[in-house]
């Protein structure tokens, strides 16, 4: 879908709320993109980074409240706070999922999280060495959001998954996450520039988070693959780089090219993140969504009755 139209009625604000959004996964074939292996399983990845990732983001911005002192930026995060919750929720459905039906993904996960603690956790730190740790993981996730908002721009505008007969409830999931993330796209990045701001902070907490979520998501690919039951051992393809670029060229994943072009508008000194994606387009699709729809009828019954009660 264009949004060039779209972003010429873009919202003012957009309240942000977390949907408590449920999906059935029954049934769901490993390759849910028919015919492609490996497309299929370089996006199931982010049902193993995401749980552990958003997790992670939860914590810092709970930490990083005490020093937003804009009342709208705190409201902000505390939706955001709700949104990474929920989707970190949404993705160890399908994580379990996997390894409930023969696709053990718990040893790649452990070292997931190992990794994080070693170099994105705690370090015990005290005083003002604590608040500048602190602010240099605010401003990674600012970097991992843009391209999170990236990648939910792309699952928005990927009609190349439909036309392939994609799973409907795995592309309501990306697609849901998808438009959460283009709609609190601005938060991270205006909690970095509240609490600091500096260009070369940015470049270089960046580097760090963007070329640890290209690893891991790699190293990712090639673990699905290698251990997925599905493919027998004498016809098991390897996840190799010309893959990648063949299912970027043909519009079935998010890949290089588009890493390196997002990763060069972050750098440049005039970025913001309202710039990537369209809320409209987010919004548009939210009121569409399955799993959205389900939440938010779940949510007004409450609320209703909570009215009934009192």
């Amino acid at each position: 879908m264009a949004t060039g139209h779209l972003r010429s009625k873009e919202p003012s604000k957009v309240a942000l709320h977390a949907r408590n959004v449920k999906f059935e996964w029954s049934g769901l074939p490993f390759e849910w993109i028919p015919g492609e292996r490996f497309a299929s399983h370089y996006i199931n990845v982010v049902h193993l980074l995401l749980p552990e990732g958003e997790r992670w983001f939860v914590k810092v911005f709970s930490e990083i409240l005490p020093l937003i002192h804009d009342d709208q930026l705190h409201e902000d995060v505390v939706g955001f706070i709700g949104q990474e919750g929920v989707h970190a929720a949404s993705h160890q459905g399908v994580q379990d999922y996997f390894a409930a039906n023969g696709l053990d993904v718990r040893p790649f996960v452990s070292e997931l999280e190992a990794t994080f603690r070693k170099i994105l956790g705690d370090r015990g730190l005290e005083g003002r060495a604590k608040e500048e740790w602190l602010i240099e993981r605010v401003a990674t996730i600012a970097g991992i959001e843009h391209l999170t908002a990236v990648f939910g721009h792309w699952a928005l505008n990927s009609p190349k998954l439909d036309r392939l007969g994609s799973n409907e409830t795995m592309l309501d999931l990306l697609r849901w996450h998808g438009a959460e993330e283009v709609e609190h796209r601005c938060v991270a990045y205006d909690v970095f520039t509240h609490v600091d701001g500096r260009y070369w902070r940015r470049v270089r907490t960046y580097a760090v988070g963007a070329t640890l979520l290209f690893t891991l998501w790699w190293r990712g690919t090639k673990y699905m693959m290698a251990n997925d039951p599905s493919i027998t051992i004498s016809r098991r393809p390897r996840a190799g780089m010309l893959r990648l670029l063949s299912a970027e060229a043909r519009h079935l994943v998010p890949g290089l090219f588009t890493l390196g072009w997002a990763s060069w508008k972050y750098l440049l000194p005039n970025y913001h993140p309202s710039k990537e994606g369209s809320t409209s387009q987010a919004v548009a699709f939210l009121a569409k969504s399955p799993a959205a729809m389900r939440a938010d009828a779940l949510a007004e019954a409450g609320s209703a009755v909570e009215s009934a009660r009192s």
